[in-house]
């Protein structure tokens, strides 16, 4: 077993509203509450961070089995959403919503289709931090696979 550790180092010099930093590997950045829960929404947010770190472990987890199936991709790209329920006081993260889009070429198969959409799936069971967020927020799956269009000469 091979464990990684991965570091941050956190600075809050002030209050509540304040604007703190934060610092881990590639990650510069200031961090304070949202200007949705009353803060003043400098830098990032904890809400964001979570809704990223989601995202890119989902994505890069997806292109890792596009790639191993040698499925060929013309584009990937994804929205997500979060979802924060704020009731008296109390902030729970709810829901993440990954909707990745990804274009095959013209000529794909119904078949390659077929297993776009199962890769699409298993990359969510398979990211870790999709298996670290379990049963404590839930995320859905609004995949689209599409063939890419031909140009019109």
């Amino acid at each position: 077993m091979a464990l990684h550790h991965f570091h941050l180092k956190a600075r809050w010099p002030g209050l509540r509203n304040d604007v703190g930093e934060i610092e881990s590997g590639q990650l510069k950045t200031k961090v304070s509450i949202p200007p949705e829960m009353d803060g003043p929404g400098v830098g990032t947010n904890p809400d964001e961070m979570l809704l990223g770190a989601a995202a890119t472990c989902y994505i890069i987890t997806l292109a890792a089995m596009l790639e191993r199936t040698k499925l060929e991709k013309v584009d990937l790209t994804m929205e997500s959403v979060g979802i924060v329920d704020v009731t008296k006081g109390v902030i729970t993260y709810k829901k993440i919503i990954h909707r990745p889009v990804i274009v095959l070429k013209t000529d794909a198969s119904d078949k390659d289709v077929q297993l776009a959409m199962k890769l699409a799936q298993k990359a969510e069971t398979s990211c870790m931090i999709s298996r670290a967020l379990k049963g404590n927020v839930e995320i859905e799956l609004e995949a689209s696979i599409i063939r890419q269009i031909k140009e019109m000469i």
